[in-house]
């Protein structure tokens, strides 16, 4: 099923306008739903000693479901009408893409600190990171904001638009059960070690291409916003591989770069620290405006992606060429 050249322009238009209405029913909720029965359904099938094994299933359940569900209901509205399907299309990618909601979630964070609110911008941060924020300072918080918002332009943003254009909405919301499935079951601990083990894998598979074009890409973007692209670029090559994550490391140290600014150190979990390996150089202390700032980068990177895709299907299509 082939996306015509217009639809990711639209989609993307809808999710810069509209973002994510709460009124909509977003399929996210409708995958987290499944995976909680399938999960549920799994450990009442399979032994413990057999949940590594059964582990390898629940992707397999829910990324395959989300996919074919989706390709069929294109098939059908297609067989109405192709530009319905084609609206449909859009729309549907539209769910799995969140620009906006990434850059409002951040400025959420940034407001507060510039009134000098100090609990309301730790009660905002609370809302999108895991790290305990109650006895953050405003440096801390602003740090908190913009990692976050810098790892997720992959997630939420470059990756279900490189699936889109390489294999429409289908594919597109494959993608984001698998990062669903990730953010639900992908941990390393006593529950999920070995029912989550797979699912965390083909996360780390899914977003390897992605991660690398956005760093390419803050990189560029970094320059047209004059920003400190060259900065940006020797963090990419001497800090992305030390973080633990091996695709994450990649957006956070190209944002560190470009900002002129040193994110990673100490964090607490449940009461529990731990260090995560410093990216960027610390050329100056955080301030709130970084974050304004990263969501810019995050805007630039995202309208790129999408006027450089729709070209390419323009130009292929306009060549004969099926894609």
């Amino acid at each position: 099923m082939t996306a015509a050249w217009w639809v990711l322009p639209v989609a993307y238009a809808l999710d810069r306008l509209l973002g994510d209405p709460r009124w909509l029913p977003h399929p996210v909720v409708g995958m987290g739903k499944a995976i909680s029965r399938v999960e549920a359904a799994l450990r009442r099938l399979f032994a413990p000693r057999a949940l590594r094994g059964a582990g390898v299933l629940l992707p397999l359940i829910v990324v395959g479901g989300s996919y074919g569900l989706t390709w069929a209901l294109l098939w059908l509205l297609a067989q109405v009408n192709p530009w319905l399907a084609a609206l449909g299309e859009a729309a549907l990618i539209w769910t799995t893409i969140a620009a906006k909601g990434l850059r409002d979630a951040g400025m959420a964070v940034c407001a507060p600190l510039l009134r000098g609110d100090l609990p309301a911008a730790r009660q905002a941060l609370s809302m999108i990171v895991g790290r305990d924020t109650d006895h953050l300072d405003a440096p801390e918080i602003t740090r908190g904001a913009v990692e976050t918002v810098a790892e997720n332009i992959v997630d939420a943003v470059v990756s279900p638009l490189f699936f889109a254009l390489i294999g429409g909405a289908p594919l597109a919301m494959a993608y984001r059960a698998v990062n669903t499935l990730d953010s639900m079951v992908g941990y390393k601990n006593e529950r999920y070690k070995e029912l989550g083990w797979a699912s965390a894998r083909l996360d780390d598979a899914a977003n390897y291409i992605p991660a690398r074009l956005t760093a390419l890409m803050l990189v560029a973007a970094a320059a047209c916003l004059r920003l400190k692209a060259r900065e940006a670029w020797r963090a990419v090559r001497r800090d992305a591989s030390k973080h633990p994550s091996p695709n994450s490391g990649y957006p956070e140290s190209a944002v560190a770069g470009a900002l002129g600014i040193r994110l990673g150190g100490e964090n607490s979990y449940g009461g529990q620290t731990s260090f995560r390996a410093y990216m960027g150089e610390k050329r100056r202390e955080l301030e709130p405006h970084d974050i304004p700032k990263t969501g810019a980068l995050l805007m630039a990177v995202s309208g790129a992606f999408v006027v450089i895709a729709a070209a390419l299907q323009f130009m292929l299509s306009w060549a004969g060429v099926a894609w």
